[in-house]
């Protein structure tokens, strides 16, 4: 009895070193650090490739940054804060070359109506979404971003985009006191005209049009060729780079202006205001917070975030997986979603140790990214520099820019976001598909969550009710025939049922049925269930059931269920030819 047992242990050792060999592997060690796959090759052209890029994205980024810590209701250094801490990470961890981690217009919008302002909330937040991501990762749970539809996706951006950009105007006109939620927001933005401020009126308009103009030039410009004189490159190369920088030129034109004018004690613009100076502390989240009343415990804060803790870590997945996918595609390589999930979570957990909030890709400053030929990840720590050297020398000047000039960044970022193209063909592809769109922005606009869960309920029941009504195809070649498009489960029993005793057992005379079910792949124990007890009507009513086109598998699975009166047969046609002889015999 003892000697399999003695030749095992050679083949059980054999196997335990194999598989920590394949766990402790350079391939495994790349899975787990992707920047050990691209490293070993990095060469001087891509260091340039990557510096370029770096310095146009975090142009880009810094000016993006303080305008969206102003859409999560933060100080603006919070936006920065939030910037430069992805840069890093991504470096090390991220499977796309283009993508950038840092806050965006939508991210900003969801935190705002969950933190209320309070930055020690939006650092736990961080912290918190952190842990959920990362633990999606570690325990694959990815494929639950599957269960929200793109009807709902762009249903939400649709409002996202209404709710930032309306909720830039106030700034625009120079109002204060205007609450933040949506329908309200409206109201009172319009009830306040009176109180608008001129000289922000001016500037911001003014941004607007200028960001539009750089905008346009940038895409209307001829592709470079070899055989345009050298002047005519370098002008067009001027061109498409102040173009591609234009929220820091806008700003920092703005700053200008205003900083001139406040030095002559000329206050025509509400401007930023005081932020702190220098970088972050690196310290851990607070898990709790003192206020006058007394001390917020990490449980109420915890209560408070409420469903933030579900729709925020899933969204911004969800935008990030979009963007890396779209632009893996586009230049031809491909990423790992459940690294990229990793990457998102560890960067926002290591980010909740210096002030920030969380993050997610960036579609904006990633096609800066990419556009300007960024080769590796390498690219972000440029960027995440820039950012650094932003909070450790620049911060004073921050309180001279104009809310205007932020407020222009923020409507001509997120205008892109409202695409009526979808719409359209949403309508031409399958009206249905509307619904869930229509209900997830209409809710979002009253209140983000309500319009996420909405849309995914509405999606849902559309897709159990597509479950519960299968498509039967019936035709009488002298026998009734009904042919399944898809797998039977239980929702669907009662029409199966339904269906079969109206057409064959309740007329006169009764009827047999040829049941084609080569479209069906899988079967239930409630459909089963169903099936014995039509069969035994069939029996009583001495006619036949009889199926067709099974798989083995199935075959096996109504066999051991031990079906009365099971008949299977290859075809329909030789189904129906046996009933049609049957019938002439008797």
């Amino acid at each position: 009895m003892m000697e399999p047992l003695t030749n095992c242990l050679p083949m059980q050792r054999n196997s335990i070193l194999h598989w920590c060999f394949s766990c402790f592997s350079f391939r495994t060690l790349q899975m787990c650090l992707p920047i050990l796959s691209w490293l070993p090759k990095y060469n001087v052209r891509w260091l340039q490739m990557d510096i370029i890029a770096g310095v146009t994205v975090g142009l880009t980024t810094v000016p993006q940054a303080l305008a969206y810590a102003e859409v999560a209701g933060l100080p603006v250094q919070y936006g920065l804060y939030s910037a430069f801490m992805g840069c890093f990470i991504y470096c090390v961890l991220g499977t796309s070359k283009d993508v950038t981690l840092g806050p965006t217009a939508i991210m900003s919008l969801l935190c705002s109506f969950y933190i209320g302002g309070d930055p020690v909330y939006a650092v736990l937040l961080t912290f918190l979404c952190g842990i959920i991501q990362a633990s999606m990762a570690l325990f694959r749970l990815g494929f639950l971003l599957q269960f929200i539809s793109y009807p709902v996706i762009k249903g939400f951006t649709a409002a996202a985009a209404v709710t930032i950009g309306f909720g830039q105007i106030k700034n625009i006109l120079g109002l204060k006191n205007v609450p933040r939620q949506f329908f309200l927001e409206v109201f009172y933005t319009f009830q306040k005209i009176p109180e608008a401020r001129l000289g922000d009126v001016v500037l911001g308009i003014s941004c607007l049009v200028l960001l539009s103009i750089l905008f346009w030039m940038k895409r209307t410009l001829p592709p470079l060729t070899e055989a345009q004189p050298t002047y005519v490159q370098a002008a067009q190369k001027l061109v498409w780079c102040a173009a591609t920088v234009r929220n820091a030129l806008v700003v920092v034109g703005a700053t200008i202006m205003a900083f001139s004018l406040e030095a002559s004690n000329q206050h025509y613009f509400t401007l930023t205001g005081r932020t702190s100076t220098g970088l972050p502390p690196f310290r851990p989240p607070p898990f709790y917070e003192m206020t006058p009343n007394g001390t917020v415990s990490f449980r109420d804060i915890v209560l408070d975030l409420g469903g933030g803790l579900a729709i925020i870590p899933l969204m911004g997945l969800l935008e990030s997986l979009a963007i890396a996918k779209a632009f893996g595609n586009e230049n031809n390589y491909r990423i790992d979603p459940n690294q990229e999930i990793f990457a998102i979570g560890i960067t926002n957990i290591m980010g909740s140790f210096v002030s920030a909030y969380p993050v997610t890709g960036s579609f904006g400053r990633t096609a800066v990214n990419s556009q300007t030929g960024v080769c590796t990840p390498a690219g972000g720590i440029i960027t995440g520099v820039i950012v650094l050297l932003s909070l450790a020398y620049v911060m004073p000047v921050f309180h001279y820019i104009p809310k205007a000039s932020l407020a222009a960044v923020i409507i001509f970022a997120v205008a892109p976001l409202f695409d009526y193209k979808q719409v359209i063909q949403l309508w031409k592809v399958k009206k249905l598909d509307l619904l869930p769109f229509i209900v997830t922005f209409l809710m979002c606009l009253w209140e983000i969550q309500y319009g996420i869960v909405g849309g995914v309920l509405v999606s849902g029941a559309m897709l159990l009710y597509h479950e519960a009504r299968p498509q039967i195809k019936v035709t009488d070649p002298g026998i009734l025939v009904m042919e399944l498009d898809s797998g039977l489960s239980f929702p669907a029993t009662e029409h199966l049922s339904h269906k079969i005793y109206n057409l064959a057992l309740l007329v006169s005379p009764p009827r047999s049925v040829v049941l084609d079910c080569h479209h069906v792949s899988r079967i239930d124990f409630t459909v089963m269930n169903e099936l014995r007890d039509l069969l035994r009507q069939f029996k009583l009513l001495n006619v036949s059931l009889i199926f067709t086109g099974l798989k083995d598998c199935l075959l096996e699975v109504l066999k051991a269920a031990d079906l009365p009166e099971l008949q299977d047969m290859e075809s329909v046609e030789a189904a129906v030819q046996s009933l049609l002889d049957n019938t002439h015999n008797d």
